[in-house]
């Protein structure tokens, strides 16, 4: 049906945008039309638009649908300047016909969606699912079919060869069969699909339950648990023939790298705008107020664990740099009256960004550490992964009242956590989110004093 509504949409958004700016319909039109359905059905096939999308968000095929149409856009542009044929159409019609037509795709899509959520509701167009593995894996599964009906997926229990006493699994109160009663169900047709939850251990007993299914009819599904893994930012790739996924990634690659780099070098430049006077006024009182340099350097990590130099304005009598930096601490002699002024105000940061211009950091991110404070709770902290992403002048951290002294393992690992959130949830809007919450937590704690309002659970999250 989306094929075809595809291409009725190309046609009649044409049309439509010939009507609304008075045009007439030419043969340099027709051929235009021609060309953009050929090219849609190329790439749409490419791209596999139309599989099923029972069981995949809205957003992630609106995603697919643009992508799509940004192909047949461009590949009309180009044909067009090859056969210089650009005079031949109207710019005002072809522009809203390139914008027209994807937009009308997404709403038949929003429509035929609500249409099949209507019927699932009252039990039609449903699929009936069943998960092989009582554990917690086949438990959250389950969750997750129950609360996304829209996919239609109806679970119909849990089937085990072991018996509930032994599988002590809160929240699974029956078993609705063991692994021969649903190898009979799939036969009879009673179930439509599969969902394979058994842990990575059980490799021998899965291959034997898959050989039995593989004359039927039934869709059979593998979830692994890779949970137990621990996976940052994970997808799936293939290296040659070998299908592998990562568990440890970077997560600003491709695309994402160049937005998370545009973003930094427009509101770094943006920042620096209007700082400018400001930092020339704090680096005149440092320089009057007390002995020593305006700008403290020091050697801190980067991305991947390369040394970087930040640059702050000096709030010490110190500029340590070596195997013996002290941490700074509530009410630190070393601090001059100025000094604490620009910490508690955050003043001190501002020179970071021309750090951020530099490419060695970003607006928001993990907080660099001393190498030395690095290189000892690496060894120490879980999941102590900030290298894999660039530090930040703020961060998601410090916007939660985790700043300054951090002289337990305690307050380090809760730091580390919150840094953890941020880069397995990073987005645009994460980021921009972060940024404006700066300005309002600029009087949280700076000695990493957790405020009232902080992430209560983030190893449950």
């Amino acid at each position: 049906m989306h094929r075809i509504s595809d291409i009725l949409i190309v046609f009649f958004s044409l049309a439509l945008s010939c009507w609304i700016y008075d045009a007439v319909w030419r043969g340099s039109y027709t051929t235009a039309v021609v060309v953009a359905i050929s090219l849609l059905v190329m790439f749409s096939t490419q791209n596999d638009l139309y599989r099923s999308w029972r069981v995949f968000g809205v957003f992630k095929e609106l995603l697919l649908v643009f992508t799509v149409w940004f192909y047949v856009v461009t590949g009309l542009l180009l044909l067009a300047f090859v056969f210089k044929a650009t005079e031949d159409y109207s710019r005002l019609v072809i522009s809203t016909w390139f914008v027209l037509a994807p937009l009308m795709m997404s709403v038949s899509r929003f429509v035929s969606r609500n249409v099949l959520y209507f019927l699932r509701n009252k039990g039609w167009n449903t699929r009936a699912a069943a998960v092989l593995g009582a554990n917690e894996q086949g438990l959250q599964f389950a969750k997750t079919l129950n609360d996304a009906r829209w996919m239609g997926l109806k679970f119909v229990g849990f089937y085990d060869d072991r018996a509930l006493t032994r599988l002590n699994v809160k929240g699974i109160s029956e078993i609705t069969g063991k692994m021969d009663d649903l190898i009979s169900n799939a036969r009879s047709g009673q179930i439509d699909s599969i969902y394979i939850t058994m842990p990575l251990r059980a490799e021998a007993r899965t291959q034997e339950f898959i050989s039995r299914l593989a004359d039927t009819t039934v869709s059979l599904y593998y979830v692994p648990d890779f949970h137990s893994l621990d996976i940052l930012h994970g997808s799936w790739a293939t290296v040659g023939d070998s299908a592998v996924i990562s568990i440890f990634e970077r997560p600003f690659h491709g695309v994402d790298g160049w937005l998370k780099r545009f973003e930094d070098v427009v509101l770094a430049s943006c920042v620096l705008l209007v700082v400018a006077l400001p930092m020339l006024l704090i680096a005149a009182c440092i320089k009057f107020t007390s002995p020593g340099p305006v700008i403290f350097k020091q050697r801190r990590y980067g991305i991947n664990g390369q040394e970087i130099e930040i640059w702050k304005f000096r709030s010490m009598t110190v500029c340590e740099d070596d195997s013996n930096v002290m941490q700074t601490q509530r009410c630190d002699v070393r601090t001059t009256p100025l000094g604490a002024f620009l910490r508690r105000t955050s003043l001190d940061e501002l020179p970071q960004f021309l750090n951020v211009l530099r490419g060695e950091m970003s607006i928001v991110g993990p907080h660099p550490h001393a190498i030395i404070h690095k290189e000892h709770y690496r060894s120490e902290i879980h999941r102590y992964l900030r290298h894999k992403v660039k530090p930040g002048i703020t961060g998601w951290a410090q916007v939660n009242g985790w700043r300054g002294e951090t002289d337990t393992l305690d307050k380090m690992q809760k730091w580390a956590d919150y840094d953890l959130e941020y880069v397995r949830n990073w987005s645009l809007f994460f980021d921009f989110k972060i940024f404006f919450m700066t300005f309002f937590n600029s009087n949280a704690s700076q000695v990493g004093v957790r405020r009232k309002d902080a992430h209560p659970n983030l190893r449950g999250k």
